[in-house]
């Protein structure tokens, strides 16, 4: 399935996703299409609002990060899918395309919002990634609210917990892209897994150039998918070197590693990119992703299938 909007360019751009999978009108119905929707739209209204007043791409893509994964409708922070054990485990990442700094948590259970424990580890510590329990102590440490089990337990992602015991399933992960007024680009991810997981897994989510990449000099990526093959391929990265190296645009960077690398290895998912001229790209190879982008001249669109 090859789902590409229009490309153009603008002053500013914010691009989110929620997640990609087996997205349809039988397995989502109208009315929780509706509240996607609205949400998304909250989101990108809430991006223009962090640009408005002054914040750059890395305030953006953290603050609306902030937002989604306090709302319970997506899998990262509140809404997060439980693991093989029944508890919440959480992961996140966030990179300034400026500096190519990066920040990264995962395996946190207790961090109400772990993007802003990515940004922390970014701006002030040493390391790019922090997991477990070290991760929670850092947060702590450094004054980031900290929440309890209810917190993160919905009941539609619990009652998904039990069908899951008999059967698994995938769930997304919401991301943010952007491009500021003055040029910069930023990326972040923040994710609740996969439904079920065991073992300690990690999917792409925090890993810097395989589920959030951000250069500059070529553009702003963050992914959601089957984590394993997004880690193989490196696909965030992937995308900027193919703009680089071989000089393809964003669109055919994208087209290239999402309808044929992960397509080909029967790997499921998309990703949005915005590059440096402000163009956009949100391919996606599964039946839906919950997407949308906000520009400069106004225009505003949020989406889950096709390009409606």
């Amino acid at each position: 399935m090859n789902h590409r909007p229009s490309l153009q360019q603008a002053e500013w751009v914010v691009v989110i996703h929620g997640g990609a999978g087996n997205i349809t009108n039988e397995t989502l119905d109208s009315l929780a299409a509706k509240r996607y929707r609205e949400a998304l739209n909250r989101a990108l209204l809430h991006g223009r609002d962090v640009l408005d007043s002054g914040g750059s791409a890395l305030d953006v893509v953290e603050q609306v990060i902030i937002y989604m994964e306090d709302c319970p409708l997506f899998n990262a922070g509140r809404g997060a899918v439980f693991t093989a054990l029944g508890i919440n485990e959480l992961d996140a990442s966030i990179m300034d395309g400026l500096t190519g700094n990066a920040g990264a948590i995962a395996g946190v259970s207790n961090i109400r919002n772990p993007i802003k424990a990515a940004r922390l580890v970014m701006e002030q510590s040493p390391h790019v990634m922090l997991s477990g329990r070290g991760a929670e102590e850092f947060a702590e440490e450094k004054g980031l609210p900290t929440a309890d089990t209810t917190w993160f337990r919905t009941e539609e992602r619990w009652k998904s917990y039990l069908r899951a015991k008999e059967k698994l399933d995938k769930n997304g992960t919401v991301g943010v892209v952007c491009l500021d007024k003055s040029g910069n680009l930023a990326a972040g991810t923040s994710t609740g897994g996969m439904n079920m997981k065991a073992y300690g897994r990690i999917g792409d989510s925090p890993v810097i150039g395989a589920g959030t990449y951000a250069d500059n000099n070529t553009c702003a990526v963050s992914c959601t998918g089957h984590g394993e093959y997004f880690i193989r391929n490196v696909v965030a990265y992937d995308i900027s070197a193919r703009m680089k190296y071989l000089k393809q645009s964003l669109r055919e960077a994208t087209d290239t590693v999402v309808y044929g690398v992960l397509k080909q290895q029967k790997a499921t998912g998309g990703l949005i990119a915005v590059d440096k001229n402000g163009n956009i790209a949100m391919p996606y190879n599964t039946s839906g992703m919950f997407r949308g982008f906000i520009k400069s001249d106004g225009t505003i669109k949020v989406m889950i299938f096709g390009d409606e």
